[in-house]
C-alpha cells in the first residue's frame, strides 16, 4: 500500500510541475508568442542606422549585442509587429544579403528602404509602398565643386559619380551619357564620405535623404532634376519585401500598412531625419 501511496504522490508531482513548465497552449507545452523577424541592413538613414544606446524609440539588434536600430524603417515594422500582435526582432544584415537571408527563412521580411523594382520582384513579393510620397532620385555634389549649379543630367558630362552597390542608386548613372561611372561602393556612409574626400564628384541618392545627409555634410548641395528629364525608375517606392509564397504575412502587412496615416508616416520620417540630422 506504501509503495502504491509513494507512485500516485510521484505521479501529481510531476503532473504539477509539467503544468508549470508549459507556455501559452496547455494541451502542446508550445507558447502563443509571435515573433516578426526583420532584415534590416542598418547603414541608411534616415531609413535605417544602427545606435550604440537604448532610447524610448529604437529597437536592439539581435545578432549585434549592444546596438539598437532606428529609422523610418524600423518604427514603420514596429508599428506593422503591433497590429499583429507579434513581438519585433531586428536582424542586421549587409544589403546585399537581405533577399537571400529572407529567401533561406533566416528572417520573415525585409524592411530595410527597399524598392520594389523589377530585379527585386524576381526574389520576393512586395507591400504597398509605405514612405509618405513615392521615391525620387537626385545627385548630390559639393557646394564648391564644378557641378554645383548643374540643372539637368548633360550638366554632368565628364563628371566622376557614384552610388551604392546593388542598389538602383548604382545602376541609374548609366541614364547619363558622358559621365564617368565610379565603381560601386557597399555603403551611403562610404559613398558619403568620398564626396567629402573629393573622389568622386557627386553621388546619386534618394531625395528623401537629403535633408538628413546635407544636416551631416552641410557643404553640399542637391540637383534635383526637372520632372522630364530626371531618372527613369522602374518602381514604385519603397516596401516590405517577403517570401513570395508567404501569401499570409503579406496581407497582415499590407492590413497594418493601411491603418498608418498619411499624416502619421509623415510625422515618423520628419522625426527620422531629425534624429539622422542629430548622428
Amino acid at each position: 500500500m506504501r509503495r502504491i501511496a509513494s507512485i500516485v504522490l510521484l505521479c501529481l508531482v510531476s503532473l504539477s510541475f509539467s503544468a508549470c513548465g508549459s507556455g501559452g497552449d496547455g494541451a502542446t507545452g508550445q507558447s502563443n508568442a509571435k515573433t516578426l523577424r526583420v532584415g534590416v541592413e542598418c547603414a541608411y538613414a534616415p531609413y535605417n542606422w544602427e545606435e550604440g544606446e537604448p532610447s524610448d524609440t529604437n529597437v536592439p539588434i539581435s545578432n549585434h549585442e549592444g546596438f539598437y536600430a532606428e529609422g523610418y524603417d524600423v518604427q514603420i515594422a514596429k508599428l506593422v509587429a503591433d497590429n499583429m500582435g507579434a513581438e519585433l526582432e531586428i536582424v542586421k544584415l549587409p544589403w546585399d544579403g537581405l533577399l537571400e537571408a529572407l529567401n533561406q527563412g533566416q528572417v520573415d521580411a525585409v524592411f530595410s528602404g527597399m524598392v520594389d523594382s523589377d530585379e527585386h520582384k524576381q526574389a520576393a513579393a512586395f507591400s504597398e509602398i509605405y514612405v509618405p510620397q513615392p521615391t525620387e532620385y537626385g545627385v548630390m555634389v559639393k557646394a564648391d565643386g564644378d557641378y554645383a549649379s548643374a540643372t539637368v543630367p548633360e550638366d554632368f558630362v565628364g563628371a566622376s559619380l557614384l552610388g551604392q552597390k546593388g542598389t538602383k542608386l548604382d545602376t541609374v548613372i548609366d541614364q547619363i551619357d558622358g559621365v564617368n561611372h565610379l565603381p560601386a561602393v557597399d555603403t551611403i556612409t562610404n559613398m558619403l564620405e568620398r564626396l567629402d574626400a573629393g573622389t568622386t564628384d557627386g553621388i546619386v541618392i534618394n531625395l528623401e535623404s537629403a535633408e538628413a545627409y546635407q544636416a551631416q555634410y552641410p557643404d553640399t548641395v542637391v540637383v534635383d532634376f526637372p520632372d522630364d528629364d530626371g531618372f527613369v525608375l522602374d518602381f514604385n517606392g519603397v516596401c516590405a519585401g517577403v517570401r513570395k509564397d508567404d501569401t499570409a504575412l503579406l496581407d497582415e502587412i499590407n492590413t497594418a500598412l493601411a491603418s498608418v496615416s498619411a499624416e502619421q508616416r509623415q510625422d515618423l520620417m520628419d522625426s527620422a531625419m531629425e534624429l539622422a540630422g542629430q548622428k
